[in-house]
C-alpha cells in the first residue's frame, strides 16, 4: 500500500481519519480539527496534508509522488459531502489552505482564503449564495492573497500593491470602509487586481482550481523555512519538527452581510490570568480582517448586544462550546471562529499563549478551584500534578523580577537590543565606570545607575552591584555580567553589539544618536531590549515578601499562587535543590528561595571585597615565601568571617566550597592608571607592577595558570583556605549550629593533581579538628570540568568523595568555543542548524551530556554512595535540570533565583518519570 499521506476530517466520527494524538503528523491544528469532529463540535470539514509529506518536500524539493493523488481523492470525498465542486460554474466549493506544525507558530507561515474563485466560479458563488457582493468581495480577496503569498517570493508583486488599488478604489467611490464598497465596485476591483496579477507575475491569473490549490500547498510548505518562520523556532528553542502540515478546509464565509461574523477569542485572559472569555469579532468580515488592523474589532463581551439574533445565538453557543473545549483539553483555548448567516463553525483551537503570570494563575485555579484574585469559585479541571505540568520555568521566572509597565512600554521604541541575560527590568542613569558607580550610589544610596561596559570582569562587581541593571557590548548568556546578574537577581542585558561605548568621552552612541553618562535608560531584561527614558516598574511581591521581608507581600494573591506551586514541586521532586552563592546575604536569599544547601561557594569573589584586593595583590607581587605568608595570614580572617557567615546562612545544611579558581591575572589591573594606583597603594615601583602584569599574561588564560594547578604552585593558598573553612566551621559548630563544609578542588585534569591538593586539605584540616577537640565532619571532592578528569573518573573517585559537574567549563573544553566569544558566530550556527540550542544555556546531551553519565557511572563503579551534582549555570535551566535527575544527580545547583525554576523542573522530571 501506498504511504498515507493526506488525512480527512469532518462529517462526523465515522470519516475522520485522526486525533489530537497525530500532532506530529498532522500538525497541531490538524490534530485538534480532528479531533473537534469526534467530539461534535461544528467544524467545516476538509483534509489535512501530512509534515511527512513537508519533509519530503524539504529533502528532495517535490511533493511524494503519491500525494496529490491522494489530494484528489479527498477532494472528491469533500465535494460529495458538501455537494459541492471546486471551480464549479453554479455552486463552487471554496477552500482555505493554512499551516500548522506540531508546535504552534502563529502567523509565521502563509495562509490563503477563498481558493476556487475564478471568472466562472465568482458568478455561480453569487447565483447560489444570492450574494453576488460577497462573491466578488471574496474573489478580490483571494486575488491578493494567492499574489502576495503563492506568487509572491517569485516575483515583484506583494500586499501593498493591492492595497493602493483598495484605497484607489475607496476614494473613486467615497467609501470610508472596504464594507461600504457594492458588488459592481467590488468586481470592478476584481479586475484592477488581475491587471496587478498580469503586470507583476507576467501571466494571467489562474483560471484551474486544482493548480491554485498545488501551487497553495507548496507555498505552504515553503513557508516553513521562511526567515521569520526559522527565526521564530531558534527564539522559542522549537526543534526536532520535520515540517509543517497543510490544511485544506471548507470556506465559511463571515462576509455575506450583517448576520455574519469572524473573530479569535480565549476561553481565560492570556494577560491577567483571568478565567473570563475575552476575544474580538467583525461583523460581515474574514478572519484576516481581525488581525491584519484593517477594521477596529469589537469586544466578545458585545456580541449578546447585537442587533442580529442569529449572531446573538451564535455568540451564546459560541461561549459552551469554548468551556467544552477547556475542559476536554484541560488548557486554556485559543480559537478561531466564524458565523455564516447565524450558524457557528469553529476553524481552530490550540492551547493558548500567555505571560508567565497567566500561565501560573491558570494551573493554580484550574486545580484549585479558586480565584486566586476574588476568592471566587471556579471548575476543577486539573489535579495538582497535571497543573503542575503546565507550568514553565520562565513562567517562574518572570514572576520573581520587577516589570515594566506594559502600556508604558508599548508606547516606547527600543534604541538596541541584545541578550536577555537577567531578567526583569531596570531603569537608571548611565555609568560607565565600576568605580564611579560604587562613589555615586556611597554619595546617593538612592541614586538608580546602570553600568554599562563593553563586557565586565571581577574588578567590576562593585560597580555591578551598586547598580541597578547591567549592560554590555559583548559577551553571552554564561559571561561574567550574566551569571554574577543571575545570581543577585540583577537585570542584566549582554552582547548589545549595536552600541558603541566612549569611556574617554562619557558617551554611548546607538543609531546615530549619543547619549551621555547620567541620562536615564530603562532595561528589559525579559526582551534584551534597551530604552531612553524611564519606564516605570514595581517589585515583585514575592522577591519583596522572601529577599526583602515585606510582610504584606506574603498577603498578595501572586505570592500565594507562587507559594502553591512551590509547595507542588517540592511534593513531587526526588531531586536536591542546592544554590551557587559566595556571601552570608547570597546564602540567605537562596534559602528563602527554598535552596537546601550550597552546591558552589566561589571563594575568589570574596577577594574582591574592600581592601583584600590589596592583600592579594601583595600576595602576587611577593618575590619571597615569606612575603606571601605574610600577605595570605592577612586575607585568612576575612574568608573565615566570609565562611562563618555563610554557615550559620545556611544552618546545617551542606557547603560546598570551591578553592581558588581564576588566573591571577584577573586580580591585577591592566590599565597604566589603575597600574600607577596599585602601586601607590602598596608603595612599590611601578615598574615591578607592570613587569609582573606583563610575566602573568596568558594566550589562553582560561587554559593557563588557574585552578589547582595556582595551589600545586602555590599550596600556601590552599593551606590559607581550608583553615578558613574548617576553622569557621568548627567556632559555627560549637554554638550549636550544626555544619558539613564540602571542600571542592576545581580544574584537575588527572588523579594525581587531586592527590596531591587531597593531602595538604586533610593535613590541615585534621590538624584543626584534633587541636579543637571538634567533630566537624568534612568532605573533599574536586569539579569535574576537563574532558580527561571525566574520562578517568573512575580514578578520580578513588580519592574524591564527591563530583560537581562544572558544566560552563565543561562545555566550553568539550565543544571548543569560548564562551565569551560565542556570541560572534553563534546565530549562524541556530540559523543553519548546526547547533540546535545555545550549550551554554542547555546542556548539550549527546556530547557534554555524555561525559556526565559517563563520569557518574565510572565514579560510581568505585566508589558506590560517590555524591554527584552539578553547579554550571545549566543547574537551573529546566531541560538540563530534567537530564540531571535521569542521570542520576543527587543534586543540581544554581543561582539564587533560579531556585524556584529548578525545583519545579526536578518534579517535572519525576512526573514526566
Amino acid at each position: 500500500m501506498a504511504k498515507k499521506y493526506v488525512y480527512f476530517y469532518g462529517g462526523g466520527k465515522k470519516m475522520t481519519d485522526g486525533d489530537r494524538t497525530m500532532r506530529e503528523i498532522l500538525g497541531g491544528k490538524g490534530a485538534n480539527l480532528a479531533e473537534m469532529c469526534n467530539a461534535d463540535v461544528p467544524v467545516p470539514p476538509g483534509f489535512t496534508v501530512s509534515t511527512e509529506a513537508c519533509a519530503v518536500y524539504e529533502d528532495k524539493g517535490s511533493y511524494p509522488k503519491e500525494m496529490m493523488q491522494q489530494v484528489k481523492v479527498e477532494l472528491a470525498k469533500l465535494e460529495k459531502l458538501e455537494g459541492k465542486k471546486l471551480g464549479d460554474a453554479k455552486n463552487p466549493l471554496l477552500l482555505s489552505v493554512r499551516s500548522g506544525a506540531a508546535q504552534s507558530m502563529p502567523g509565521m507561515m502563509d495562509t490563503v482564503l477563498n481558493l476556487g474563485m475564478t471568472d466562472k466560479s465568482v458568478k455561480g458563488f453569487a447565483e447560489a449564495t444570492g450574494n453576488p457582493r460577497a462573491a466578488y468581495d471574496c474573489y478580490r480577496r483571494f486575488i491578493d492573497m494567492f499574489g502576495d503569498v503563492v506568487m509572491g517570493p517569485y516575483s515583484t508583486l506583494n500586499h501593498h500593491h493591492f492595497e493602493e488599488a483598495l484605497t484607489k478604489i475607496k476614494k473613486k467611490y467615497k467609501a470610508k470602509q472596504d464594507t461600504d464598497l457594492t458588488a459592481e465596485q467590488l468586481a470592478e476591483l476584481v479586475d484592477d487586481y488581475k491587471a496587478i496579477y498580469k503586470k507583476h507575475v507576467g501571466k494571467p491569473f489562474p483560471q484551474d482550481p486544482m493548480k491554485q490549490l498545488e501551487l497553495s500547498i507548496n507555498a505552504v510548505f515553503d513557508s516553513w523555512q521562511t526567515e521569520r518562520a526559522v527565526k521564530y523556532r531558534i527564539l522559542n528553542k522549537i526543534t526536532g519538527l520535520i515540517g509543517t502540515a497543510v490544511n485544506v478546509q471548507t470556506m465559511v464565509f463571515g462576509n455575506m452581510g450583517d448576520d455574519c461574523a469572524t473573530g479569535v477569542a480565549f476561553t481565560r485572559d492570556g494577560s491577567t490570568g483571568e478565567a473570563k472569555p475575552m476575544g474580538e469579532y467583525l461583523v460581515n468580515a474574514q478572519g484576516e480582517d481581525v488581525v491584519a488592523g484593517i477594521r477596529t474589532p469589537i469586544n466578545l463581551d458585545e456580541i449578546v448586544n447585537e442587533e442580529d439574533q442569529g449572531l446573538v445565538k451564535a455568540g451564546k453557543q459560541l461561549l459552551k462550546i469554548m468551556a467544552k473545549l477547556e475542559k476536554h483539553y484541560k488548557y486554556p483555548q485559543d480559537v478561531e471562529f466564524t458565523i455564516q448567516q447565524g450558524k457557528l463553525y469553529m476553524l481552530q483551537t490550540r492551547n493558548a499563549k500567555r505571560v508567565g503570570l497567566a500561565g501560573v494563575r491558570w494551573a493554580v485555579e484550574m486545580a484549585t478551584g479558586v480565584d486566586q484574585m476574588t476568592g471566587e469559585k471556579l471548575p476543577k479541571l486539573l489535579n495538582a500534578k497535571e497543573a503542575l505540568m503546565t507550568v514553565q520555568g520562565s513562567d517562574l521566572e518572570q514572576l520573581l523580577f520587577p516589570i515594566f509597565d506594559a502600556k508604558a512600554e508599548a508606547k516606547q521604541t527600543p534604541i538596541c537590543s541584545g541578550l536577555p541575560a537577567g531578567p526583569g527590568a531596570a531603569v537608571g542613569a548611565i555609568v560607565l565606570n565600576s568605580d564611579k558607580a560604587e562613589q555615586m550610589k556611597k554619595k546617593n544610596p538612592n541614586q538608580k545607575l546602570i553600568l554599562v561596559r563593553h563586557e565586565t570582569s571581577p574588578e567590576d562587581v562593585g560597580g555591578m552591584g551598586a547598580a541597578e541593571g547591567i549592560l554590555t557590548s559583548t559577551g553571552g548568556m554564561t559571561s561574567h555580567a550574566a551569571v554574577v546578574a543571575r545570581g543577585w537577581g540583577k537585570c542584566c542585558i549582554c552582547g548589545a553589539g549595536d552600541l558603541k561605548i566612549n569611556e574617554k568621552k562619557g558617551t554611548i552612541s546607538v543609531g546615530g544618536k549619543t547619549y551621555k553618562e547620567g541620562e536615564t535608560i530603562s532595561l528589559n531584561g525579559s526582551t534584551g531590549k534597551v530604552y531612553v527614558g524611564e519606564i516605570p516598574s514595581e517589585s515583585s511581591p514575592i522577591v519583596a515578601a522572601l529577599v526583602e521581608g515585606n510582610k504584606a507581600a506574603k498577603k498578595h494573591w501572586i505570592y500565594k499562587m507562587y507559594e502553591v506551586v512551590s509547595e507542588w514541586s517540592d511534593k513531587f521532586r526526588k531531586i536536591n535543590v542546592r544554590t551557587n552563592a559566595d556571601s552570608p546575604a547570597d546564602s540567605k536569599n537562596a534559602r528563602a528561595f527554598g535552596a537546601e544547601g550550597i552546591g558552589l561557594c566561589r571563594t575568589e569573589h570574596m577577594f574582591f571585597e574592600g581592601d583584600r584586593i590589596t592583600d592579594v595583590r601583595r600576595f602576587i607581587l611577593a618575590d619571597t615565601d615569606k612575603e606571601r605568608n605574610a600577605a595570605i595570614k592577612k586575607l585568612l580572617p576575612h574568608q573565615r568571617k566570609d565562611f562563618v557567615g555563610i554557615f550559620k546562612a545556611m544552618d546545617g545544611l551542606p557547603v560546598t566550597v570551591r578553592l581558588l579558581d581564576p588566573p591571577l591575572h584577573e586580580f591585577l589591573p591592566h590599565t597604566e592608571a589603575d597600574m600607577k594606583k596599585m602601586a601607590k597603594e602598596l608603595s612599590v615601583p611601578l615598574s615591578k607592577v607592570q613587569e609582573r602584569v606583563a610575566e602573568l599574561h596568558e594566550f589562553n588564560p582560561m587554559l593557563g595558570h588557574r585552578g589547582c594547578r595556582l595551589s600545586i604552585t602555590y599550596p600556601v593558598l590552599c593551606e590559607m583556605q581550608t583553615r578558613a573553612i574548617i576553622e569557621a566551621a568548627v567556632k559555627v559548630q560549637e554554638k550549636g549550629t550544626k555544619v558539613l563544609p564540602e571542600i571542592m578542588i576545581p580544574l584537575i585534569g588527572t588523579k594525581a593533581e587531586l592527590d596531591y591538593l587531597e593531602k595538604i586539605v586533610r593535613r590541615v584540616a585534621d590538624e584543626i579538628i584534633k587541636t579543637k577537640k571538634s567533630k566537624v565532619k568534612y568532605m573533599v571532592g574536586t569539579m569535574i570540568e576537563i574532558p580527561r578528569a571525566a574520562l578517568t573518573a573512575d580514578q578520580v573517585a578513588e580519592t574524591a568523595e564527591f563530583f560537581s559537574f562544572g558544566t560552563n567549563d565543561l562545555t566550553q573544553m568539550t565543544f571548543g568555543y569560548s564562551r565569551d566569544d560565542i556570541g560572534s558566530f553563534l546565530p549562524d550556527y541556530l540559523e543553519e542548524k548546526i547547533l540546535e540550542t545555545d550549550p551554554f544555556q542547555q546542556i548539550d546531551e549527546s556530547g557534554v551530556g555524555q561525559l556526565v553519565e559517563m563520569a557518574v557511572q565510572k565514579g560510581r563503579s568505585t566508589r558506590p554512595k560517590l555524591k554527584c551534582g552539578i553547579c554550571g549555570e545549566h543547574g537551573g535551566e529546566p531541560n538540563s535540570v530534567k537530564f540531571c535527575v535521569r542521570t542520576g544527580l543527587d543534586y543540581v545547583s544554581c543561582s539564587p533565583y533560579r531556585v524556584p525554576i529548578a525545583r519545579l523542573a526536578a518534579a517535572q522530571a519525576a512526573l514526566e518519570g
